[in-house]
């Protein structure tokens, strides 16, 4: 089985770091992809992807980037479920970094 994405983009907005109770760093970005070809009469489209990382890599990126700047990452997609404020069940699907350059 395989489950590997590569992606290269802009960033949407700056970086947040935060940290679980076990105080482990971890970040949260969304990164903009233009897509490579356009309908004939129609922009360009883009696709918006959130992306997590965790420790060193979630570091890494604080540090070293802020919105507006090209990022390219490789990692997977995960797929979670969690129940938000209101009871509602809700389903989100994530990018989570494994390298960042």
């Amino acid at each position: 089985m395989l489950n590997l994405v590569i992606i290269m983009g802009r960033l949407t907005k700056d970086p947040e770091l935060r940290q679980t109770p076990n105080n482990v760093n971890t970040a949260t970005i969304s990164v903009a992809v233009d897509r490579d070809y356009k309908k004939d009469g129609q922009e360009k489209e883009t696709d918006f992807f959130d992306v997590v990382a965790w420790r060193g890599t979630a570091d890494f990126i604080c540090n070293n980037f802020v919105k507006g700047q090209m990022i390219a990452l490789y990692g997977r997609l995960q797929k979670r479920n969690y129940e938000d404020s209101s009871g509602n069940k809700r389903t989100v699907t994530e990018v989570i970094a494994d390298s960042v350059y």
